[in-house]
């Protein structure tokens, strides 16, 4: 199929929705490309750029005459007004906000698929338009909230005196939430985090932030991935809680959304005149309403010395890679619509339920409404065991044949050693089997991610082998006895050393101040 990729048009906008890299994978897949001529000049890919990589270049009525448009902006009443009748279009077009573009695109019998609609489930994860561009909008927040902040995120000691980190509090720990405690982490600023949602507790702990909590029980889990609406006794907790935090803090993300409403107010004008003079607030929702009282878009505010940014345009201010990921999430969308067809063509299919709540139009009318899927019956527990299938039915774990292998192997060893060993050797060949085997297990099964630290400290047990060595070495049996407890003493001796080193360098990485 055709498919056509306009210059966006609206202002600040330096992203082009399919770029050279993605178009090589869409011509793979037997269709070709008409793009505007300079569409990916903000994003800096020339127009040469995109004819190498196979696409043609041609004006903007070309453009809106090919069979599928896609673009990242919604569509202006001009532009819909351009589109072949029964063409298709797939962009960000938030329809419950342009009701006039919705009956310019119905006019031309059009078919509209709205990319903010996706729904956030695991078979849609690669052509989630919203989580890809929320990422990079969080790590933005923090490079502009530190530029204005004009001083260092991470803990600095230098000759000429110290500087503590800075602190950093990000509201709403969604994907934008989560990249950007990663991006002020990695800065090395201290980080709390907030949400109302007790599930990511984990994830923000995961990055090393500290999770701020209510003592409240609600869940603010609207589903989908986003929140919902609080109660009014919460809301005057969380505001309490952010009022205590307010003085300390440097920085503020907020990211708070709830789809289809105007974004919650989180950040008044009490707390941003607690905050010190010199801090900064960067509202990420600022389009939409914004969550602090003193923001407006595309501004910046001072207010009682404080910096409130109100920038809509972050993830245009990192276009080539944001016009990077949007166009892989195209490419995996239309691949998604593709399969099962012939080479080169997409169906946009009202009965499939990933695509169809995205769809705003099908073909100049509304998109069939589908039954919800039935519920899955959970069998209500009861005391008796839940019957299982008899034990020979059931293949070995690899864990457990592994254990069997190597307890047979053991059980062979000893047995040989037994028909011509003394007692003694055999008693030593029995514990020193078991101890291979035993602490192989304990390592084995730790994440590791922890394997520095747990050998840091049980490298310190090795004293327990000094211990051995110096009484084997002090037992004058054989010559070969002492020898053996000498390189005991000395190779722990070295673990126990290493380990305690080790140790103390870990824990002096996480010393702040």
């Amino acid at each position: 199929m055709l498919i056509g990729v306009p210059k966006e048009r609206a202002a600040g906008e330096r992203r082009v929705a399919v770029t050279p890299e993605s178009v090589r994978k869409l011509i793979k897949r037997g269709h070709s490309l008409v793009v505007e001529a300079g569409a990916g000049v903000g994003s800096r890919a020339t127009d040469e750029a995109f004819v190498d990589a196979g696409a043609t270049i041609g004006t903007r009525e070309e453009i809106w005459q090919a069979e599928i448009v896609v673009k990242i902006d919604p569509p202006t009443v001009e532009e819909a007004g351009l589109l072949r009748e029964g063409g298709k279009t797939v962009s960000l077009l938030y329809p419950h906000l342009r009701e006039d573009v919705i009956d310019a695109l119905r006019a031309r019998k059009a078919t509209a698929l709205a990319l903010e609609r996706i729904p956030r489930t695991s078979i849609a994860q690669s052509f989630d338009v919203l989580s890809s561009m929320a990422n990079i909008a969080g790590y933005r927040a923090v490079i502009e909230g530190a530029t204005e902040l004009g001083s260092f995120l991470g803990l600095q000691m230098t000759a000429a005196g110290k500087k503590p980190p800075a602190k950093v509090l990000v509201i709403g720990a969604g994907v934008a939430g989560l990249a950007a405690i990663g991006a002020a982490r990695a800065l090395g600023a201290d980080v709390r985090a907030f949400d109302t949602r007790p599930a990511v507790k984990d994830e923000v702990g995961s990055l090393g932030a500290k999770f701020l909590e209510l003592e409240f029980e609600e869940s603010g889990d609207g589903g989908g991935g986003y929140a919902k609406v609080m109660s009014k006794e919460f809301i005057d907790a969380e505001m309490a809680l952010f009022l205590e935090q307010a003085p300390e803090i440097d920085i503020v993300i907020t990211t708070a959304l709830i789809p289809g409403r105007k974004a919650p107010l989180l950040w008044t004008k009490d707390h941003v005149e607690a905050m010190k003079p010199g801090s900064v607030v960067v509202d990420l929702a600022a389009a939409q309403g914004g969550n602090c009282e003193c923001s407006e878009a595309d501004e910046v505010v001072v207010h009682h010395g404080v910096k409130v940014l109100g920038y809509t345009d972050l993830v245009s201010r990192m276009a080539p890679d944001a016009s990077k990921f949007f166009g892989n999430n195209v490419v995996n969308l239309l691949r998604f619509m593709g399969n099962g067809q012939e080479e080169g063509v997409i169906v946009f299919n009202g009965e499939d339920r990933t695509i169809n709540p995205a769809l705003s139009l099908l073909d100049g009318e509304d998109p069939p409404e589908l039954e919800p899927l039935p519920k899955k019956e959970v069998p209500a527990k009861t005391e008796a065991a839940t019957p299982v299938a008899p034990a020979e039915a059931q293949p070995p774990a690899p864990q457990t044949l592994r254990n069997g292998l190597l307890s047979l192997g053991a059980a062979v060893a000893l047995l040989g050693l037994g028909l011509n060993a003394p007692t003694d050797l055999l008693q030593h060949m029995t514990v020193f089997v078991l101890a291979c085997f035993v602490g192989w297990q304990v390592v084995w099964n730790v994440t590791a991610a922890l394997h520095t630290p747990l050998m840091a400290v049980t490298n310190a047990i090795s004293g327990i082998i000094l211990v051995g060595g110096m009484l084997q070495a002090g037992a004058g049996t054989t010559q070969w006895a002492m020898i053996l407890g000498i390189i005991a003493i000395l190779f722990a001796s070295i673990n126990v050393v290493g380990g305690f080193l080790v140790t103390h360098r870990m824990l002096k990485m996480f010393r702040k101040g």
